[in-house]
């Protein structure tokens, strides 16, 4: 970033978190976050207290296509429950919330 700031004749913010350098030729190259990973540096989507669990769904989601391997139809495999509920329960516990249990009717109405 530095050298394309050396050699820029002028630069200006064309939005947010979108920098426009203006090269000895005339031509414009924008520049996304600084550079950055722009899903980390310029994302205004979810913040990290909400992206730890998608990574823990992630990765224990490929656990289990790995340790099902051969056993499950080709096609979009949902997120088993249980890996829902155990990133949930844990996440809930890091922020020393508890939770409780279902009770008859709620696990009817839910088909349990």
């Amino acid at each position: 970033m530095g050298g394309l700031r050396e050699l820029a004749v002028d630069s200006c913010e064309a939005r947010h978190n979108i920098t426009g350098y203006e090269l000895p030729n005339g031509r414009t190259l924008y520049v996304l976050a600084e550079g950055r990973l722009v899903n980390i540096a310029a994302g205004d989507g979810h913040p990290a207290e909400i992206m730890d669990m998608s990574f823990a769904i992630q990765a224990l989601s490929a656990e289990y296509l790995a340790a099902s391997r051969g056993r499950l139809a080709p096609g979009v495999v949902p997120v088993p429950r249980d890996i829902d509920d155990r990133v949930a329960r844990r996440k809930l516990k890091s922020l020393g919330v508890e939770i409780d249990a279902l009770s008859p009717e709620q696990r009817e109405y839910l088909g349990e």
